[in-house]
């Protein structure tokens, strides 16, 4: 079979049908029990048009391998997490932030552990492309509906602990997207103010791109909390994983800095415990918990890595730039919700404002992420190394990375772009520019 290049490093992702159509996800189905010898595999799908017709192919391709599904039906992907912590396989139908013309599947192995690129992904790719299926099973395994959203919202509610009486106001922002299905239960019983937005299952995504990295995809929620008075907004990605933040005064807040508070508000009820950050994020962010008693681990950039290192560390939490909150507690994986629920408790308990709460983890100035098209990566990543990297101490661990001794940069490929990352920091904004228009100027010779 002839594969378009759809096998990514986290996930198999493309437009349908040009690129991922049913028969493939048939195929990719059998390829999943064939390399996994799994006998039951928890099925989530998003809110877009194609993931219906998706999810029926893809169960075909594993019943006929004999494997059960286990269907959740319409969800979001933290919920397909929470369903298959204790399952041996799973698949969430989703193209996460991307437009409504794209599909695909994100994988695990037993409890929620990520399939990445190297570790099965780009092995089911053979077996598709070569057809190399194990024989279909004597009997075809059956599809089961599994009821899991209760236990899930109530999961989510469970650690709360704001109200009383003044509630505070949220906006959420779930952009039409998966978040639509479970947000609105979550934050319905919970004794605060919550103003929906977007909060309409549609799997065009008729308001916003469902990817709240974007500046442009936070207007409106910028917007409703400047007239509604909230005391924050949250801004949900398309299969709800990614949760972006927004203070009361309208400023978007980065995710490490909300990181960070929230490693802070955990550590208070796990002493000496370890936290993990991307190699992208503040430095405040190790410096504040090992300050308060903490050990912080730095991580490479990647859901699949980042969940690897927090079982190899037991980390009670992680956080990466991009916006995905890692907890312990929702079995080493994703919930977006629980990031909200924490930030909010941390309100409640200290009656600050958001803003004044994120202002210690903004006391470095962060470029934030900037992004190069460029034709030779390597030979870029090359250039920089031999220009900076006798001053400094390197890293190869994602990318380059060199730390001074009072700013550090790193400069990464995407794995799901085709771009060069940068991101940099110092102790001030006119230092950060300073060596960003130097790093820049390499990064932009020739």
């Amino acid at each position: 079979m002839d594969i378009p290049k759809i096998f990514k490093a986290y996930d198999i992702r493309g437009t349908v049908p040009d690129q991922l159509n049913e028969d493939l996800a048939y195929a990719i189905g059998r390829a999943f029990v064939t390399f996994l010898k799994c006998r039951e595999v928890v099925v989530g799908r998003d809110v877009r048009d194609t993931s219906e017709a998706m999810f029926a192919a893809l169960a075909r391709g594993i019943t006929v391998q004999g494997a059960a599904v286990l269907d959740i039906g319409l969800s979001d992907t933290p919920m397909l997490y929470f369903a298959a912590h204790d399952k041996p396989a799973a698949i969430m139908i989703t193209a996460s932030h991307n437009p409504p013309e794209y599909n695909g599947f994100k994988m695990c192995r037993e409890n929620a552990i990520p399939i990445s690129g190297d570790t099965g992904i780009k092995d089911m790719e053979r077996i598709v492309a070569s057809g190399a299926f194990d024989p279909p099973a004597a009997h075809k395994g059956a599809v089961i509906k599994l009821d899991i959203k209760d236990a899930f919202v109530a999961y989510q509610q469970k650690i709360a602990a704001f109200g009383g009486n003044k509630k505070i106001r949220v906006v959420i922002d779930t952009a039409n997207g998966a978040g639509s299905l479970t947000y609105p239960d979550i934050f319905k019983d919970l004794d605060c103010d919550m103003i929906p937005l977007f909060m309409e299952p549609d799997g065009t995504f008729p308001n916003h791109e469902a990817n709240p990295l974007l500046e442009e995809n936070l207007v409106d929620l910028k917007k409703k909390v400047l007239e509604t008075g909230a005391a924050l907004g949250a801004a949900i990605d398309g299969d709800a994983d990614r949760c972006m933040f927004v203070d009361e005064m309208g400023n978007t807040l980065r995710a490490d800095v909300i990181g960070t508070i929230i490693a802070l508000e955990i550590l208070k009820h796990n002493p000496g415990a370890t936290f993990l950050y991307d190699l992208r994020s503040t430095r405040a962010f190790p410096l504040d918990v090992e300050a308060a008693g903490g050990k912080a681990v730095q991580c490479r950039v990647g859901h699949a890595f980042i969940k690897n290192q927090m079982r190899e560390h037991d980390a009670v939490f992680a956080c990466e730039l991009s916006g995905h909150f890692y907890f312990r507690d929702h079995f080493f994986t994703e919930s977006s919700a629980m990031a909200l629920i924490r930030i909010m408790n941390l309100m409640h308990e200290t009656g600050k404002p958001l803003s004044v709460l994120a202002a210690p983890a903004q006391r470095l100035a962060h470029s934030g992420e900037i992004n190069f098209k460029v034709e030779n990566k390597d030979a870029v990543l090359a250039r920089l190394e031999q220009k900076f990297g006798a001053a400094g101490k390197v890293s190869h661990m994602d990318g380059l990375s060199v730390e001074f001794d009072d700013w550090w940069f790193n400069v990464r490929a995407s794995n799901t772009e085709p771009f060069l990352r940068l991101n940099l920091e110092a102790p001030a904004p006119e230092i950060t520019e300073k060596h960003k228009n130097e790093i820049v100027a390499v990064i932009e010779q020739g």
